[in-house]
């Protein structure tokens, strides 16, 4: 019996309640596991990696002696959420996603909720992603954040909250699919027993979505647009264009011309009507943003601020990836929506508020500290972790200068048992979860699980040595 000496320890585990006791959402997986010897269960572990590295599933670590590219670890043991969990979270992650844009939108416009108090103005003026060539654009239909990537965790109670917000280049949903394929291969009969909500139909969601931005046309054309193969998240951008069956550009594929943003062909040009981007805001239109830029194409921006392209996600969306921001999104949800928030933040304590910074220094072994701005589990601090001198270099970081840091708690991440070696380790894990918002706003059932794949790290990306595991959404 592979699970009879697994140990769910002082965690919230998602497929065990005790010692030899599965969940019941988890009672037929636990079944076929223990079924299985341990070659026979290593063997398919290993069958899943390599069917990962044979189709291409890699990511780019910038400035990485190891190499370029870096194959994305995969555990073969799924996370299982129950059909009435994930009703809550569908239900409170449309209601934040909704939020979201009514305050990006505002914050570009009107303004209302700086006038009314209810957040600072020097908060939006000294965020580092707020643009304010953005100011007055109208986005098609009022929707400026079409695809979302949330980060979702649960503590020891195994209480669901909002880690943060990803809204400018959200990536992973590609690991989402591949992963899904490999598991079918590794677990057939379970796909058919358990009723788990299927997950192959994102890409056409995401078409649908982004048709529905284009100016009037009788065939829109839709490309997807990448920095290039030296970007960490090349392999999605390369497999979503694929599998919507739209072409791949890069920035020195298009030009103005005309009024219109057009594409280079064989044939001549031809006009472009959406862009699903994967470029930072940074980087898009050396006109209007960074003049050193190489990626973007000169003049996008006024051709989109005329009506005559679509862009997703819409420039100066990255003003709600701000981590002191994200701080203020319950008000925003009671703002803008007269609703108490469904899912909660994780208690934050933003370091520009002069009482919240006292206290963050005062108790910097105990907290986590964040930079507003970094992603990937760079620019941060694990007080628990760290040693006296890093702390006081963050301590430093923070008094020069505090509106780039927040700090949480921190808590005890929920945990799902992992092959480690020939055993099981119960390893932390996060959920990221993809929205879409076309016309209206769809949540992708399960999400990206990542997990720490080192013993008692809390630190789950993939360039910080995560991996990944399937996501089981049940129907029933």
């Amino acid at each position: 019996m592979q699970f009879d000496n697994y140990d769910p320890g002082d965690f919230y585990d998602e497929l065990f309640i005790a010692p030899g006791k599965p969940r019941p959402e988890a009672m037929l997986l636990v079944e076929k596991i223990n079924s299985l010897s341990i070659e026979e269960l290593l063997r398919r572990q290993q069958a899943a990696q390599t069917a990962l590295i044979k189709l291409g599933a890699t990511f780019n670590v910038y400035g990485d002696s190891q190499g370029t590219e870096r194959i994305f670890p995969f555990d073969v043991i799924p996370r299982i959420v129950s059909a009435q969990e994930w009703k809550v979270l569908e239900t409170g992650l449309k209601q934040r996603i909704y939020a979201l844009n009514c305050f990006i939108a505002d914050i570009y416009d009107e303004q209302k909720m700086i006038k009314d108090g209810v957040i600072p103005v020097e908060m939006i003026k000294s965020a580092s992603r707020f643009l304010s060539p953005c100011m007055g654009l109208k986005p098609p239909g009022g929707i400026w954040c079409h695809i979302t990537g949330t980060d979702l965790v649960r503590d020891r109670s195994g209480e669901w909250y909002v880690l943060e917000d990803n809204l400018r280049c959200p990536s992973g949903i590609s690991y989402v699919l591949e992963n899904r394929q490999v598991m079918k291969n590794s677990f057939p009969e379970l796909f058919a027993q358990m009723g788990i909500q299927p997950v192959d139909g994102y890409a056409s969601h995401l078409l649908d979505a982004l048709l529905t931005l284009a100016p009037t046309v009788p065939e829109p054309n839709v490309v997807v647009l990448t920095p290039g193969i030296y970007n960490s998240a090349y392999f999605e951008h390369s497999f979503l264009a694929q599998q919507m069956g739209v072409e791949l550009v890069e920035g020195r594929d298009l030009v103005v011309s005309d009024g219109y943003l057009q594409m280079r062909t064989t044939k001549g040009l031809k006009r472009v009507d959406v862009i699903y981007r994967r470029i930072d805001d940074d980087f898009i239109d050396p006109q209007v943003f960074r003049s050193d830029s190489l990626l973007g194409v000169p003049g996008l921006i006024e051709v989109y601020r005329q009506g005559r392209v679509a862009i997703a996600n819409a420039p100066g969306t990255g003003i709600a990836d701000d981590k002191a921001i994200y701080a203020y999104v319950p008000k925003m949800i009671k703002y803008y929506l007269g609703e108490e928030p469904i899912l909660q933040n994780v208690p934050t304590y933003i370091c520009e508020d002069e009482k919240e910074r006292t206290y963050v220094l005062e108790n910097l072994d105990k907290l986590v500290v964040k930079s507003a701005n970094e992603s990937g589990g760079y620019g941060m601090l694990i007080g628990s972790h760290a040693t006296p001198e890093k702390r006081q270099e963050f301590a430093q970081l923070i008094q020069e200068n505090p509106r780039n840091y927040i700090a949480q708690p921190t808590l005890s991440l929920s945990r799902v048992p992992t092959i480690v070696g020939d055993r099981f380790e119960g390893c932390h894990v996060d959920l990221r979860p993809y929205i879409i918002y076309g016309q209206d706003i769809y949540v992708h059932p399960g999400g990206l699980t990542r997990v720490a794949l080192k013993k008692g790290s809390l630190v789950v990306n993939s360039s910080q040595g995560g991996g990944s595991k399937d996501t089981w959404v049940l129907a029933n």
